[in-house]
């Protein structure tokens, strides 16, 4: 991270880059017991949610993760109902969980409450459906939260984590993914935060696959999509099925969806399935 009285870059050194937003000033700061949380003021993104140096969000772009993050799962589970959100402590997934009438509960795990009440007073539209009484917002351990689930007690697990590093390291491990098989019902589904394609094929998109298949999964695929203020600007989330086909998905549910969206649709949902062939050679070797 480089910050001046005018510019915000958090720049990645290993492949001597970097992505700047220039700032009109700080809003928010504190230190939590597991982080640091700041918000910016910018010119042309909004506001920008900064966590321990690293963007997490922004408000004029972050409808393309979350969305991303939730309607493809939602849309391939053939009757999703009970949600299992762990992260997302900036509430925009379960606010985009919450849009499908057909959900009955969605749980919200997060370890570090100050993240929720910072989007709540910055980014309120996020935090919208906080109060939709199918919502459970709980500050724990995500890890542990799954580690004593009842078996088949959820229809989709999402992980909306950080970076693997420090507190979500565990959360792409395999125990971690055999405690979510476990806690999945017979059509379960998980996704998960995968990074960038360009930046993290070896380090953390392949492991992720290899790791998920070798906790039993039976199927996983990455979805792409853009997110230009992550670095490389191209994101992926990883879908990974207990049973059936992640490329499955419900085409004409997911085009006659009954609510607004951004950026999702059947088109992109089915454009984002494709893989780029240096990713496919990549994966040979999972299966």
């Amino acid at each position: 991270m480089t910050l001046d009285h005018h510019w915000f870059s958090e720049t990645h050194s290993a492949t001597g880059s970097a992505f700047s937003l220039k700032l009109q000033g700080k809003l928010h700061e504190a230190q939590s017991p597991w982080q640091q949380v700041a918000v910016y003021a910018t010119e042309a993104f909004g506001n920008l949610m900064v966590i321990d140096g690293y963007i997490m969000l922004s408000t004029r772009d972050n409808f393309l993760y979350h969305e991303m993050m939730v309607h493809p799962a939602l849309f391939t589970h053939p009757d999703p109902r009970r949600i299992l959100i762990i992260g997302g402590g900036d509430c925009g997934t379960l606010r985009e969980a919450l849009r499908h009438p057909g959900v009955e509960s969605v749980v919200q795990v997060d370890i570090d409450q100050e993240v929720t009440r910072a989007s709540e007073r910055y980014f309120p539209e996020l935090c919208e459906s906080n109060s939709d009484p199918r919502a459970q917002l709980r500050f724990d351990d995500g890890i542990a939260w799954v580690k004593n689930a009842k078996p088949g007690q959820y229809d989709v697990i999402i992980v909306d984590s950080t970076d693997p590093i420090g507190p979500a390291e565990g959360l792409f491990a395999e125990p971690f993914f055999r405690d979510c098989l476990r806690a999945l019902a017979d059509d379960g589904l998980l996704v998960q935060q995968s990074e960038s394609p360009l930046f993290h094929l070896e380090t953390i998109l392949v492991p992720l696959h290899r790791t998920l298949r070798a906790a039993g999964f039976a199927d996983t695929h990455s979805l792409h999509f853009p997110q230009c203020v992550y670095p490389s600007g191209w994101w992926t989330a990883t879908l990974a099925r207990k049973t059936g086909r992640v490329a499955d998905f419900r085409a004409a549910d997911a085009a006659a969806k009954p609510f607004a969206t951004e950026y999702y649709n059947a088109e992109i949902h089915r454009a984002a399935l494709a893989t780029p062939e240096f990713m496919r050679r990549a994966l040979e070797s999972v299966g």
